[in-house]
C-alpha cells in the first residue's frame, strides 16, 4: 500500500511499450511471410533487427531495475514482464529462422491460420501491456487477458490438428520432421503470450 504513495519512474512503461511495440512488428513480418509462402534473406534480416531492437530494450529494463529504488510494481514482476515479451520476439525469430534454413517455402493453411492468430494475440497482448500505465483501465486489461488465454486454448486444439494433418498427409519423414517443429514453435509463441497476460493479472491484482 504504501508503494502508492511514492513516486516512481515512469521510463518502465516506456521501455515496455517499446518491446511490445517490437512483438507487433515481429508478428506483422511473420504473417506477411506466410501469407505470401516466401522467406527470403531480407525477410530474415528484417526479422533479426526487430529481434535485436526487443533484446535492447529488454536489457535497457533491466538495467534501470538495476539502478532504481522505487519501481511502479514489483521488481520479479517487472522483470517477468520484460522477459516474457522479448520471449515472444525470439520463438518469432527463430521460426523465421528455421523456415529458411529447412527451405520450408510456399503458402502452408495451417501455418497461416496460426500466422495470423499470433498476429491478433500479439496486439491483443501490446494493449494490456500500454494499458498498465492507467490502472483505471484494468478490468478492460483483465479482460484482454482472459481472451488471451482462449486464444492459448486454440492454438494447442491447431496444433493437434496441424501434427496429425501432417502424419496423415506427409510422406517425406524430414518434412514430417521439419514442420511438425514448426507447429509447436507456433504454438509456443502463443503460450508465452499468454505467460505474459497471466504476469500482467499478477501486476494488477498486487496493485488493488
Amino acid at each position: 500500500m504504501f508503494r502508492k504513495f511514492l513516486p516512481h519512474n515512469s521510463d518502465f512503461f516506456g521501455l515496455f511499450n517499446k518491446i511490445a511495440d517490437c512483438s507487433v512488428e515481429a508478428a506483422e513480418l511473420f504473417k506477411q511471410a506466410t501469407l505470401e509462402g516466401k522467406i527470403d534473406d531480407a525477410t530474415v534480416q528484417r526479422m533479426e533487427a526487430i529481434e535485436h531492437r526487443g533484446d535492447e530494450t529488454t536489457y535497457a529494463v533491466i538495467a534501470k531495475l538495476n539502478k532504481t529504488f522505487i519501481t511502479p510494481f514489483d521488481r520479479e514482476d517487472i522483470h517477468a514482464l520484460a522477459k516474457e515479451l522479448d520471449d515472444v520476439i525470439d520463438v518469432i525469430n527463430a521460426m523465421v529462422g528455421k523456415l529458411r534454413t529447412y527451405k520450408l517455402s510456399g503458402v502452408n493453411k495451417n501455418l497461416v491460420d496460426f500466422a495470423l492468430l499470433i498476429d491478433e494475440s500479439v496486439k491483443s497482448l501490446a494493449c494490456a501491456v500500454k494499458g498498465l500505465n492507467n490502472m483505471k483501465n484494468s478490468q478492460e486489461i483483465l479482460a484482454t487477458c482472459v481472451d488471451l488465454n482462449h486464444k492459448e486454448d486454440l492454438g494447442d486444439s491447431m496444433r493437434d490438428k496441424s501434427i496429425a494433418e501432417l502424419f496423415e498427409s506427409e510422406t517425406n519423414p524430414i518434412n514430417v520432421i521439419k514442420w511438425k517443429e514448426i507447429y509447436e514453435d507456433a504454438e509456443t509463441v502463443l503460450d508465452i503470450c499468454e505467460d505474459v497476460a497471466n504476469v500482467i493479472e499478477a501486476i494488477i491484482v498486487k496493485q488493488a
